[in-house]
């Protein structure tokens, strides 16, 4: 039988560039976010390069990006070990440049033919064979006189698979002369108010700019033409926010007020062991006040870990059950949800309230009943995780929705814990909690639709923890304070970030640290507590650690949070040079609980980036929460400290939040004025920027 034969392929050199076959450019350009003109005029430039001038070869300086035109005088394919390189010279009236192409296009030799004239742009450098190359440079068509030059600098855009240059720049001019016609949605007055230039002449300014403009202004993004694109954007944010909130405002909720009689929430307080401090009270007085206003509370509580917090939770649970209705607490964690549960059961049972729990790992029979209780009306305060939101849970009138951690959550699963109204058709109250504090400028920005009350003040007995920083190096001296402080009947905490070893990463985990610490202190009594474990083991462990039976406590993150034993006055964090600072913080925080003297050891490796001894010498600095924060938001921006999924709005694209600190607070007051003055402008000026689905931004 024949065998098929193939016709051979035109040979070409080895560094000549192949074509991909690429999707549909609607498809490519949708990935960058490219579709109507106004996202086109938004794709701002990221550099740009000035293409208006002619350097003469004689006088280019190396390492500086210039322009030449001239002659190629030669023009040659050379083999290397890699393969094939095209070189050339060019020459004009006053010198002689080289130019190299490791990988080009098939005509690019037909371009670079000897007697040609071209101009280049590029960086030149040092040859090795003497004098200056310039490596793939961009070749364009020669002009005839300085006349012919383009009269501003060329925008150089983020391109993605098979967009080019060129075309793109075609494409964003094309759009921009199609808004000529545009409105500026900022009033006059407002513009002069903040000496902001026009829309139009903002947009044509940045995607084409003079040849004599500030490079560096550019470059900070602090030229008023880029101010004025920021004050837009932000602008926009807070007037969609204050929609959102206009929206949410129009809902009802129950009047949940203080019982004639005084109800429950005196005899509470009076059985507690401790008097409320005055941050307590003050935050509870503002949360009550929302309770009582008869629409849909939407608060946040922020303070620093171990501030009372719970508490908090609790007196706005029994503000709904003295009115007859129910509350549920969320918790990120089982570990969380269970001590939660433990201290409601402790300070509420006494009041003759039940309380449920609800996890998703409880048995047949047992969570069978707490649904049934739920649903009865029977359980007046419900704890849980996830399990809350999951199907089948139907609560009989819920009236106060309680988040902790509230930033563990996505913005549609706090929303589906008070989206179902009850039956007089009202929506619950929505009550968040978080120790990890959202800096000002931040809050501002993306919280401008939330109350948020600040709880900055400790309960007394709470001592400062000191931090220190060790080298890994120095581990076995740090056994040693292990051990003192165990002698002297306290406990430990020691934090691995891996729970097995990992090729990438030489870390210690968990498991072999446990392992190491018990053949060292044969005497000590060694626990282990990773998210490997199943609910009963983890449950197991932390009643034992409570209860004193373990003296040293080795654990990964999911310890972070909810944790709470007085008698553990000693953290070590191994590798902490890979924990976060919010993380950094919260471990922190599992300490210094009793009136004992508590420190936290950071065990580093020395070979960390700059960024990671950054967030060491902060967290050494302070054991303020705020200023964590908002040195966190310094460094990881706001699209990581929040994310859009917990924002549940896009990540601004060119404000900067801790920069443009005093443009969000000209936003948030211009965009009352406009929405007051301009409500039609002020919405369209809205809708331009964003598309967000209004249930995302009031969850």
């Amino acid at each position: 039988m024949p065998q098929p034969t193939s016709t051979p392929a035109r040979s070409r050199p080895a560094g000549v560039i192949r074509q991909q076959k690429l999707a549909p450019l609607a498809e490519r350009l949708r990935r960058l976010g490219l579709v109507s003109d106004w996202d086109f005029i938004l794709h701002l430039p990221l550099r740009y390069e000035d293409e208006t001038k002619i350097d003469p070869i004689g006088m280019l300086v190396p390492g500086e990006t210039a322009q030449v035109q001239g002659e190629v005088v030669r023009s040659q394919m050379t083999a290397t070990p890699r393969g094939q390189q095209l070189v050339a010279q060019v020459r004009d009236e006053t010198g002689l440049l080289a130019l190299r192409f490791i990988h080009y296009y098939a005509d690019t030799q037909r371009v670079l033919r000897p007697g040609a004239v071209v101009r280049l742009f590029g960086e030149p450098r040092p040859a090795y064979a003497g004098g200056l190359e310039m490596i793939h440079p961009k070749i364009r068509k020669p002009v005839a006189s300085d006349a012919t030059l383009p009269k501003s600098l060329t925008p150089v855009y983020p391109l993605g698979e098979g967009v080019q240059q060129t075309w793109l720049r075609k494409r964003i001019s094309r759009a921009l002369l199609d808004m000529q016609g545009m409105e500026d949605p900022v009033p006059e007055e407002i513009r002069r108010s903040l000496d902001l230039p026009g829309l139009r002449a903002s947009l044509e300014y940045l995607h084409n700019p003079p040849p004599d403009a500030d490079a560096e202004a550019l470059g900070s993004r602090t030229d008023p033409h880029w101010r004025r694109l920021k004050f837009d954007e932000l602008l926009a944010q807070q007037i969609t926010l204050r929609e959102m909130r206009v929206l949410a405002l129009a809902e009802r909720a129950p009047e949940l007020r203080e019982p004639a009689a005084g109800g429950l929430i005196p005899a509470f307080i009076a059985s507690l062991p401790f008097r409320l401090t005055g941050a307590q009270e003050r935050v509870w007085g503002e949360i009550a006040r929302d309770l009582a206003a008869g629409r849909p509370m939407h608060r946040l509580v922020q303070g620093d870990v171990g501030c009372g917090k719970t508490i908090l939770a609790a007196l706005a649970a029994l503000r709904a059950v003295e009115s007859g209705r129910q509350a549920a607490i969320m918790a990120p964690t089982g570990i969380l949800a269970e001590q939660h549960f433990e201290k409601l059961c402790a300070w509420l049972e006494p009041l003759g309230i039940r309380t449920a729990w609800l996890t998703g790992r409880q048995k047949a029979a047992e969570r069978t009943a707490a649904l049934e209780a739920i649903r009865s009306g029977e359980a007046k305060i419900i704890v849980g995780t996830h399990a809350l939101i999951q199907e089948g849970v139907e609560f009989e009138n819920l009236a106060v929705a309680i988040v902790d951690e509230q930033h563990r959550f996505g913005v549609a699963q706090r929303l589906s814990l008070t989206s179902s109204k009850m039956k007089d058709g009202l929506k619950p109250h929505l009550l968040m909690l978080s120790a990890t504090p959202i800096p000002r400028t931040l809050a501002m920005s993306y919280l401008a639709d939330i109350d948020v009350s600040v709880v900055d003040e400790l309960p007394p007995g709470r001592t400062p923890v000191e931090t220190k920083l060790v080298r890994l190096e120095r581990r076995d001296a740090v056994v040693g304070v292990l051990r003192h402080t165990v002698s002297e009947g306290r406990q430990v905490y020691w934090v691995c970030p891996l729970i097995e070893e990992s090729e990438a990463l030489d870390l210690t985990p968990a498991v072999e640290c446990a392992r190491d610490l018990a053949a060292r202190l044969p005497d000590l009594r060694i626990g282990l507590l990773t998210g490997a474990m199943t609910a009963q083991e983890k449950e197991s462990v932390m009643k034992a650690f409570a209860a004193g039976e373990i003296h040293v406590l080795v654990a990964t993150i999911v310890i972070e949070v909810g944790v709470d034993v007085p008698n553990a006055t000693l953290m070590v964090i191994e590798h902490a040079e890979r924990f976060g600072l919010a993380q950094l913080h919260q471990l922190r925080g599992r300490v210094g609980r009793g009136g004992a003297k508590s420190a936290c050891v950071l065990l580093y490796d020395d070979r960390l980036s700059e960024e990671g001894r950054e967030r060491l010498r902060i967290i050494r600095e302070t054991t303020d929460g705020f200023e964590i924060a908002r040195r966190d938001l310094q460094l990881r921006g706001p699209g990581e400290f929040l994310g859009e999924q917990q924002s549940g709005m896009p990540i601004l694209r060119f404000a900067d939040l801790e920069e443009d600190a005093a443009l969000v607070e000209a936003a948030r007051t211009a965009a009352a004025r406009m929405l007051e003055s301009h409500p039609e402008a002020a919405r369209r000026h809205a809708r331009r920027w964003f598309s967000a689905r209004a249930e995302l931004l009031t969850a």
